[in-house]
């Protein structure tokens, strides 16, 4: 048997992983970042590196240091901008290791990158003008702050007040793993025409009161407020114009975003998009500045799943635009051609993310562009719209660097009859590793005659003769789709330890029409599990799989379908249920966006589609695991399964205390976790589980564990 990285654990988490990508003006230079183990394997730092778009030269490192660097961007000169809370070479060192990231420049002629803007609580999510020097970062501050330097000497009087708690007016009040607050998110600009040459080293870490540090003049241009709470947002052409999502509080606590344009000299803002049934984001300028195009995504209802198109607003305003509304499929990011032509669009198409081509006019045409098994992330087009540079993954691939041939593309027909191209890989900095088996398609139909389809990842050794044990993997969202490389999520792990792995889209799925979303909609315990169940039938019918060793498992709304199974079948071996929903009416007021659950489920939906009702029935081995910091899933739902399942399942707790069933806990983790060696906890954990019970193996447990 072939020796691969998921053999071992170790050689897994020291893979090298690539993320993002950004293209410069000039189109000559492509970054992207590496994210590798420390020295101590406790966490992964990012480097950025760049990449031939022209396929010539080998990758290069650009950065290096012990905090890493992200969120790169170019200037319209070609410089690279990057965030980083690596120290300042030019200030003294106090030996303080609290930074928070800051603005650094890297010069399009090579040389030293330099710190050229910080503050105190931190700045992130840089944009830059494509015909100007100018900039845009976002910066917290807190409320009351008025300006930078009095939002340093709040900090500092609640650090020395050893004050943590937070007075919210508003909701949400936590997201994901994290507190919201103090701070605020607040856009902030500046313009690098006015960088002095020389740089300026910026307050030491323990001065709070202090300005921002750097020569880079920071100027506020949006007030105090949550209303850019996860905001996206984009620069006009010349930086005279900010175009962002803005949040607008709704009954019931909910959100809504909306779009503003904001003056970036004046700060002076208006409404370009405020549509109460949707919620419109992602905007992006037109290469003249004349129009915005955004994603649109209807506000659901019970009875009414959400619908995402793409649309375009003219800067004047007036009726958005939506582009190709009859086009079955939900648009995820939006590129501008150069012209203004079209746009560059991404969707989930059938376990796959193509790229698409959206040519406008007076009837939009939507075309695939690509046509393999894989999804495209982070695309960018050439400066003369003749080539395409995107990320390129799929569950035989991590994400990779590729070129697209945009002009053969438009040259093989007229809109609407032309023929996908085949990517061309670039150079990478990081190589595929060898996988442990072999992948290919599964499809059924389910018991209303829908198509459901699945990816089934098998392990070489799989064949009639020797039949391999079916793990069946649920993925969360619901609206998602099992169609991307995971580092986190990953089936071949568990390949190489012999399972047959099963990654289904049942409905609720993305990436196969509305009807398929709709016809899960509200409906969970129904078409998702009974699609489930069929795939899973149709999967144990192949001969290479052996039906009597079968397990079960899924995260987040994967978690709770694990809940939901073990209640109401016994044919799996073993089920694992990480950060589950489980009691459906103590979760929706409990979770980080409790509105948002709301608009799909009634009180009487919930109650009907809540795996806790069905405690008594489960006669199946569960691991449960959850982690303390996990917002999205609260603890609570963890605390109240494993309290039940050892109280009133049907596998109860014997007198002793002894269960065949587990917790797992991770007390400082979130709803992934993420710390490599907490990674590998679980799946050392997941795998002694599942090995216990499909494969009648003693279980090892991490000695890490005690």
């Amino acid at each position: 048997m072939t020796q691969t990285p998921f053999h071992d654990l170790d050689a897994y988490l020291a893979l090298p992983r690539l993320t993002g990508l950004v293209l410069s003006p000039d189109g000559t230079r492509l970054v992207t970042a590496i994210a590798t183990l420390n020295a101590e394997r406790t966490a992964y730092v990012s480097a950025l590196w760049e990449i031939d778009p022209t396929g010539q030269k080998p990758a290069r490192r650009l950065t290096r240091s012990a905090k890493g660097e992200s969120a790169a961007v170019f200037t319209s000169t070609g410089d690279l901008l990057f965030t980083s809370a690596r120290p300042d070479p030019d200030a003294t060192a106090d030996g303080k290791d609290d930074a928070k990231a800051a603005l650094w420049q890297l010069p399009a002629t090579g040389g030293e990158a330099r710190l050229i803007a910080s503050a105190v609580g931190g700045l992130g999510h840089p944009l830059a003008a494509r015909r100007t020097g100018v900039i845009s970062v976002s910066a917290p501050l807190l409320p009351s702050a008025d300006g930078f330097a009095d939002d340093g000497a709040l900090r500092k009087a609640r650090r020395q007040s050893k004050v943590k708690a937070i007075l919210h007016d508003g909701y949400p009040v936590r997201y994901w793993d994290h507190d919201l607050g103090p701070g605020q998110p607040r856009r902030v600009v500046a313009d690098l025409a006015t960088l002095p040459g020389e740089p300026i080293s910026p307050p030491e870490p323990s001065d709070e009161s202090a300005t921002p540090g750097g020569p880079l003049d920071l100027r506020l241009i949006t007030g105090t407020g949550w209303q850019l709470h996860e905001h996206s947002a984009d620069l006009n052409p010349d930086g005279t114009l900010l175009a962002t999502s803005w949040e607008v509080g709704e009954p019931g606590a909910a959100w809504r975003s909306t779009l503003r344009l904001v003056d970036t000299t004046t700060g002076e803002q208006r409404v370009l998009v405020d549509d109460p049934d949707a919620d419109c984001d992602h905007p992006v300028f037109s290469p003249d500045g004349g129009r915005v195009a955004f994603l649109r995504t209807t506000i659901a209802t019970p009875a009414s799943a959400p619908v995402t198109r793409a649309a375009v607003v003219p800067l004047d305003g007036g009726t958005p635009q939506i582009l190709a509304d009859e086009w079955d499929r939900w648009p995820a990011s939006l590129t501008w051609l150069p012209d203004g032509s079209g746009l560059v669009v991404t969707a989930d198409a059938d376990g796959r993310g193509p790229v698409f081509l959206m040519t406008l006019g007076d009837s939009v045409a939507v075309e695939p562009v690509t046509s393999d098994d894989a999804t495209y992330t982070d695309v960018c087009v050439s400066p003369g719209g003749t080539a395409l540079y995107a990320l390129r993954t799929s569950y035989l691939s991590p994400p990779q660097p590729v070129r697209i041939d945009l002009a053969a593309f438009l040259a093989s027909g007229t809109a609407g009859s032309r023929t996908p191209v085949p990517p061309v890989d670039l150079p990478s900095p990081v190589a595929n590793p060898v996988l442990p088996g072999r992948l290919r398609e599964l499809e059924t139909a389910a018991s209303d005659g829908s198509r459901v389809r699945a990816w089934l990842a098998l392990p070489d050794s799989a064949a009639p003769e020797t039949p391999a044990p079916l793990l069946l993997w649920v993925h969360g969202g619901p609206l998602n789709s099992w169609n991307a490389w995971s580092w986190r999520w990953n089936p071949w792990l568990m390949v190489a330890a012999g399972y047959a792995v099963l990654l289904p889209d049942p409905a609720l799925s993305t990436g196969y029409g509305q009807d398929f979303v709709q016809r899960g909609w509200g409906r969970w315990g129904a078409e998702p599990y009974t699609d489930l169940m069929a795939i899973t039938d149709a999967a144990e019918a192949l001969p290479e799989i052996d039906q009597e060793r079968t397990a079960a498992m899924g995260g987040s709304f994967g978690g709770y379908m694990a809940n939901w199974i073990a209640g109401h079948t016994d044919r799996f071996k073993a089920i694992v249920t990480h950060a589950g929903l489980w009691a459906l009416d103590q979760f929706g007021p409990t979770t980080d966006a409790g509105y948002y659950w709301h608009r799909e489920l009634t009180p009487e939906m919930a109650l009907a589609n809540s795996p806790h009702r069905h405690v008594g029935e489960i006669r199946t081995p569960m691991l449960v695991i959850h982690g303390d910091h996990d917002y999205r899933v609260p603890i609570g739902e963890g605390l109240r399964l494993w309290y039940e399942l050892l109280s009133a399942s049907g596998l109860p707790a014997a007198p002793d205390g002894s269960t065949v069933h587990r917790f797992l806990y991770f007390p400082d983790e979130n709803h992934w976790v993420l710390q490599p060696q907490h990674a590998k906890v679980w799946y050392q954990t997941v795998l002694a589980f599942l090995g216990e019970h499909v494969l009648g193996q003693p279980a090892q447990w991490p000695t890490t564990l005690g």
